[in-house]
């Protein structure tokens, strides 16, 4: 496949014909006392649109820093991302925001929910940075996601499981074309995490966006549709 350059066209539908995301030859170094320490040494996959994908790996495998690069949180040293027919590496931090905000949504472990907002204002915070927000869209979201009774409370007032429930809700509020979760249910006891990535992934059949999801879990891997394995930053499995 021709990987295409093409701008970013703030709030447009237009997506590529190929798959959404390709992942080519990706690599990835971070400086040390000691030297460059190669994370990622040319990774290569791909996700098509409403397909979910589980990244799996030991720790210091190199799933996070991949996502991270996936999620247009960092630039990659080496190869090319590319993202619904946009070329993700090689844009500058403002261009790789807009692209966030436009077609990314992201979960992390840590929720990272804005303590002073409250739950209805966190679930909308970025469509409204997008400028697009849905109120018939975050009404599902939220009556979906068991919110409903629990707009005006504040993150501290939550329970764990509850502020994961709010975290996918404010990134699939955006309906995103990927959305990308780093250990989603790791905090979480493991009925709770299961209720959440059934929710998770009940509201991505819904929406048609391609999932990418970093766990530790071959049990929760197993639930989605394919399956890739990282060690010493190359895939090993897929």
């Amino acid at each position: 496949m021709t990987l295409v350059d093409r701008p970013i066209r703030t709030g447009s539908q237009t997506h590529s014909s190929g798959p959404l995301l390709q992942v080519s030859d990706v690599r990835k170094s971070f400086a040390t006392p000691q030297g460059p320490l190669a994370v990622l040494k040319g990774v290569t996959l791909s996700l098509a649109a409403g397909e979910s994908l589980a990244l799996l790996g030991e720790s210091g495998s190199g799933k996070s820093t991949l996502l991270h690069l996936i999620g247009g949180l960092d630039d990659a040293d080496g190869g090319a991302i590319v993202l619904d027919g946009v070329r993700v590496t090689g844009l500058d931090e403002a261009a790789r925001a807009a692209l966030r905000r436009e077609r990314i949504g992201i979960v992390f472990q840590q929720f990272n929910l804005v303590p002073s907002l409250t739950v209805a204002d966190n679930l909308a915070f970025q469509a409204r940075i997008a400028g697009r927000c849905d109120d018939a869209w975050l009404a599902e979201l939220t009556q979906r996601l068991g919110l409903s009774s629990l707009t005006l409370r504040y993150p501290e007032q939550l329970s764990g499981g509850q502020q994961q429930r709010v975290a996918i809700g404010r990134a699939l509020a955006v309906k995103p074309r990927l959305l990308v979760a780093d250990e989603p249910t790791g905090n979480l006891d493991e009925a709770t995490g299961d209720e959440v990535l059934d929710l998770a992934l009940d509201l991505i059949r819904r929406t048609g966006c391609g999932f990418l999801m970093v766990t530790h879990s071959t049990r929760l891997a197993a639930r989605l549709d394919r399956r890739v394995t990282l060690a010493s930053g190359v895939v090993v499995a897929a």
